[in-house]
């Protein structure tokens, strides 16, 4: 059998709702391999289980041999890493309580870690990225849902039950858009995918201006992103007003966590400062005055699928080292 010290590698797993990307990465941080599955191809958690579980030892064999690897670090939406489980997740499709962990852990004989995809970001830039050096920060996720993980004199803090951070789902307007969790009014149904395509259709039903939104029988955000970048003036609109949303609810959030910089990432920080100035006007205008300007926004210097990857590979680091294959 091949002992522990020879274990040298680990394997990071990314879970987004359109793929699931996979990774083996070493002691310095190299991402040595890659591979996906489609994520949406797997309705059924046990479809799902068992082909990242195959598509995990693939890409062991193929590259230095299945002993090496030490352990598996997983990154998922509304994950819990306190209890391992994939937790009522409202945009993947599977429901209720998944102990995906224990799943993957079982099939595969590995020690395997857990946590929400926000945390993970996050450790991704604290290890490797733009928060590397700092103690005190938030990261915000946006793309499908909105998420943060905050990180407290360099390390994460997680609550009571693990899900601290979740702003997406804090409430913005009382009585207002409906949330994939089932309440109203929740910040992501404004500063989400869905929840900017529901503001672009409230920009373009409040004016005649032409724009090419107008023309796209389904409107994505890569569209609005890709049309606001150009100047279209609705879609600059559109992004005008999600910033200010999201500086209030971020204004909120900051002005009890004092942290010293935001880090957005997802896809729709594609949009640069046409989302983010608008947020830090708002954010400054809304923030406890004695923050006010103190706080940095910064976007990710990682490419993004690498960083998650990376990030989930540091959880592997941590989780206590299990396996059948040593003595």
């Amino acid at each position: 059998m091949i002992g522990t010290l020879n274990k040298t590698r680990v394997i990071g797993v990314d879970i987004c709702l359109d793929v699931t990307t996979l990774a083996i990465i070493d002691l310095r941080g190299n991402i040595l391999a890659k591979s996906s599955i489609p994520t949406y191809k797997y309705p059924e958690i046990n479809g799902f289980v068992t082909a990242l579980s195959e598509a995990i030892l693939t890409i062991s064999e193929q590259n230095g041999g299945y002993e090496s690897i030490r352990s598996v670090g997983v990154s998922s939406p509304s994950a819990n890493f306190r209890t391992g489980a994939i937790e009522n997740p409202p945009n993947l499709p599977w429901k209720g309580r998944i102990p995906l962990a224990a799943m993957l852990r079982d099939r595969l004989g590995l020690a395997v870690a857990l946590a929400n995809n926000a945390y993970a970001t996050g450790m991704g830039e604290y290890v490797f990225g733009s928060a590397h050096g700092m103690k005190s920060f938030l990261i915000v996720t946006l793309g499908l849902g909105m998420g943060s993980c905050l990180f407290i004199n360099g390390r994460a803090y997680r609550g009571a039950n693990g899900f601290a951070g979740e702003i997406g789902h804090t409430c913005y307007k009382p009585g207002g858009r409906l949330c994939g969790c089932g309440k109203r009014g929740c910040l992501e149904t404004y500063t989400a995918d869905k929840g900017i395509l529901m503001t672009a259709a409230e920009v373009m039903a409040e004016t005649d201006i032409y724009s090419p939104m107008r023309q796209d029988e389904k409107l994505t955000l890569d569209r609005v992103i890709s049309l606001c970048n150009e100047g279209d003036e609705l879609a600059v609109e559109t992004m005008r007003r999600t910033g200010r949303i999201l500086g209030v609810g971020l204004a909120n959030y900051a002005s009890i966590v004092n942290p010293e910089a935001i880090i957005f990432a997802g896809p729709i920080v594609q949009a640069g400062d046409r989302l983010i100035e608008p947020a830090k006007q708002a954010f400054d205008e809304h923030v406890f005055h004695n923050i006010a300007g103190k706080v940095k926004f910064l976007v990710p210097t990682l490419d993004e699928k690498e960083r998650d990857v990376l990030g989930a590979s540091a959880l592997a680091w941590l989780v206590k080292e299990y396996s059948l294959f040593t003595d």
